[in-house]
């Protein structure tokens, strides 16, 4: 009998790479065999940036395979309202290399037996197994949180009722009523970003919504994702496909199920980032009192307009709080350096805040000194934060980041949602409120849900449960497909 092999491919960028990364280690600390496919530009930068070769090192059944680039690497593809066009464009220029490797073997890497593929390829897997007259199971990963998916599958739902499509600002507070375990909680504004109408007055819900509902197609979905966090939504999406895994926080979980491990003492810590990490910021960080920092991060894809960017930092030095930034040498759109920083402003950061490239994120939010993060409300900054007890501060970019933030403020209770906002008084108001007005309050919600978070990867926990049923059906899939 074969030995089962998964083939894991996610989009190429970087929160999707990281997260289903994550997957891969926990696949192969379980003892399957994992191909990781990815394009040149992310593999090389998993090698310069975040320890690849040690990784491969530590684990001889985890593989990888590349596959040339689709654009250039400098032109920032797929941000914004130009991910569509980056989708799509993988989509195509993958398919024959996906074609390869479900077809090559060698004496020592069986062919694979199983795909795991980013959901947001849609059925590309299964169309191409279908062209090769290929049997394999196909599961879809989705990177993005539970309710967000579901907001895509629901698409059809809300056009039937007339809640969609957005009619421009003038609608943005309008309650959605008929979103089944989300009814009477979003907003317009809240919907994930594609939702929303562009300059033209179109929007792209429909091709995210198509490509979402492919995925009912599939064999089986994985979520990053956990029962008490978002159970009734999970529940809906159960009653649309007949097998689920939720084995989120995966960075958690990945963390407990190494330290149970007894490879776990022979595996070093892998950096998992494709950005040159920036540790001086710890050093800095030991030298502030307990809970007195907001952290400042808007992840690896928002661009920020530079009057964003001054209101933002106007609101961190008023707020009189320190302040640990990270702000991407590309974070700003269009040329910046004609405006100069005021002095106050400068002043106010040499006296209490700390500005790097990039932080080693999961470290910075577990350090004594953080006491909020103010986040673009991606979903694995969301996680990261849950799992630290960290309370939140929301200014979401796009995709997913509108309808988590919600959540944050409103079921979850850990944080305030600045959306749509950008105004100094406004960030200086919140940052007082997450760190002194309300701390008590924030905190307790955090650390509560935090401890959730850890009972879930826990042994007998839903996530930890769900890994082991999720490793049984690929193992029993591979047999029946030997």
């Amino acid at each position: 009998m074969a030995e089962a092999h998964v083939l894991i491919f996610p989009l190429p960028l970087s929160a999707h790479v990281l997260s289903m990364l994550k997957l891969a280690e926990l696949l192969v600390l379980q003892n399957l065999r994992v191909t990781f496919l990815t394009t040149d530009t992310i593999h090389s930068r998993l090698a310069r940036f975040g320890e690849i070769k040690v990784l491969s090192e530590s684990y001889p059944t985890l593989h990888f395979k590349t596959f040339s680039d689709c654009n250039d690497e400098g032109d920032h593809p797929g941000f914004g309202d130009r991910i569509w066009d980056f989708i799509s464009s993988v989509t195509l220029h993958a398919k024959p290399f996906l074609r390869d490797i479900l077809l090559s073997h060698t004496p020592q890497i069986p062919k694979p037996s199983c795909v795991i593929q980013d959901g947001i390829f849609g059925s590309l897997s299964s169309g191409v197994a279908t062209e090769l007259n290929i049997s394999i199971p196909i599961i879809h990963f989705r990177t993005v949180s539970s309710c967000c998916f579901w907001a895509y599958i629901s698409a059809t739902k809300l056009l039937q009722f007339q809640e969609l499509p957005i009619r421009g600002d003038d609608d943005m507070d309008r309650i959605i009523k008929h979103l089944p375990g989300m009814e009477n909680l979003l907003r317009c504004r809240d919907l994930p970003s594609f939702f929303r109408p562009n300059k033209e007055g179109n929007s792209t819900f429909e091709s995210y919504a198509d490509r979402s509902r492919q995925s009912l197609a599939a064999d089986a979905l994985i979520l990053n994702s956990f029962e008490d966090l978002e159970g009734p939504v999970l529940s809906q999406i159960r009653h649309n496909f007949s097998k689920v895994y939720t084995v989120g926080p995966l960075h958690h979980h990945l963390n407990m199920r190494k330290a149970e491990s007894n490879k776990g003492k022979e595996i070093p810590r892998f950096k998992n980032s494709v950005f040159q990490v920036d540790r001086s910021c710890m050093t800095w960080l030991d030298a502030q009192p307990e809970g007195s920092v907001m952290y400042v991060s808007f992840g690896s894809t928002t661009i920020v307009n530079k009057e964003d960017l001054m209101e933002i930092w106007h609101g961190l030095v008023n707020s009189k709080k320190g302040f640990l930034w990270v702000i991407r040498p590309d974070i700003v759109a269009g040329k910046h350096n004609e405006d100069r920083i005021p002095n106050e402003v400068k002043e106010g950061t040499k006296e209490r805040g700390c500005i790097v490239e990039w932080a080693p994120q999961e470290e910075v939010l577990t350090h004594k000194a953080i006491g909020g993060f103010l986040t673009h409300s991606g979903w694995n900054s969301t996680l990261e934060s849950l799992v630290a007890g960290v309370p939140m501060i929301c200014w979401p970019y796009f995709a997913d980041q509108q309808i988590n933030s919600r959540f944050v403020s409103e079921v979850w209770k850990v944080g305030l949602d600045m959306k749509d906002i950008c105004d100094r008084d406004v960030v200086e108001k919140m940052v007082n409120d997450v760190m002194v007005h309300r701390r008590e309050e924030f905190l307790k919600s955090a650390q509560a849900m935090a401890m959730l978070a850890h009972k879930s990867v826990s042994p007998g926990g839903s996530s930890y449960t769900s890994l082991h049923d999720l490793i049984e059906y690929i193992i029993s899939a591979s047999r029946e497909n030997d």
